[in-house]
């Protein structure tokens, strides 16, 4: 593969900050959105970086997007998979919500229920809705992630394994081919596979963007999730990987 300096030195911008959107890439480079769009989608092409609605992030298989990037990518995506999700969740139920961004809009979809017990990892998701009318946060403990104000480690993990709860809804950084589901950080994960066991059902959030993304730490399979929420139909190899595990699929209405 030949890439012209142009492509060279978006490659490397895109490396040295972790996320960096189209528009801002089209002013520095001096070229149309659509010129810009053309090179990522070269380069996403050639797994030399991830291709985003907006923007360009980092391939890499052992350290996830910066929290601040993470928090506007599939912003639109995100809101509607938490919307879907919302409505299929009862008043008077208990929950656990593990870290992620999707899952922080999963619990801004929440606002309105009523009688929810919130078990939560996520500071942002706690400091959101201890507000909320009727509802319980109960905040486990463990090491405080500064990027994030994510809890993490033994004491989380212990924590999780208190309770038995209605719905486990987590985030995920990959899903694979086969239906592997994978994270970054191995002390995040056994947080979530501790929610999964302590859960009478696991529901999954994830937008288009996680599927065949690289990523170190094998979290579980398709056949624990009891369904998965997303923004785009799955080609016929992922749904036939759900069908043989059970996983029901639900895909969020159009903007």
């Amino acid at each position: 593969m030949i890439l012209n300096q142009r492509q060279k030195d978006l490659l490397a911008w895109v490396k040295r900050e972790g996320y960096v959107s189209v528009d801002r890439l089209a002013a520095q480079f001096q070229v149309t959105t659509q010129t810009i769009r053309r090179d990522i989608t070269l380069l996403a092409e050639n797994r030399l970086l991830q291709r985003y609605h907006g923007g360009a992030s980092v391939l890499s298989s052992v350290e996830n997007v910066a929290y601040d990037a993470r928090q506007v990518l599939m912003a639109d995506e995100k809101r509607r998979i938490a919307q879907a999700l919302a409505a299929e969740i009862p008043d008077n139920a208990s929950l656990f919500i593990n870290l992620g961004t999707t899952t922080e809009e999963v619990a801004r979809a929440l606002a309105q229920h009523r009688g929810l017990r919130v078990i939560t990892n996520n500071f942002h998701i706690a400091n959101l809705m201890c507000d909320y009318p009727d509802c319980e946060v109960l905040v486990a403990g463990g090491s405080l992630r500064k990027r994030d104000r994510g809890l993490t480690g033994e004491a989380t993990v212990q924590f999780i394994r208190q309770f038995k709860v209605d719905y486990g809804i987590i985030g995920i950084s990959s899903i694979e081919a086969d239906g592997t589901l994978r994270d970054f950080d191995y002390r995040e994960v056994l947080t979530s596979q501790a929610i999964m066991q302590q859960s009478r059902q696991v529901w999954l959030v994830a937008d288009h963007s996680k599927f065949d993304r690289p990523a170190m730490v094998e979290l579980g399979h398709l056949s624990q999730v009891d369904a998965l929420f997303t923004d785009r139909p799955l080609g016929a190899d992922m749904q036939e990987v759900l069908a043989r595990s059970g996983t029901r699929l639900v895909v969020a209405g159009s903007p």
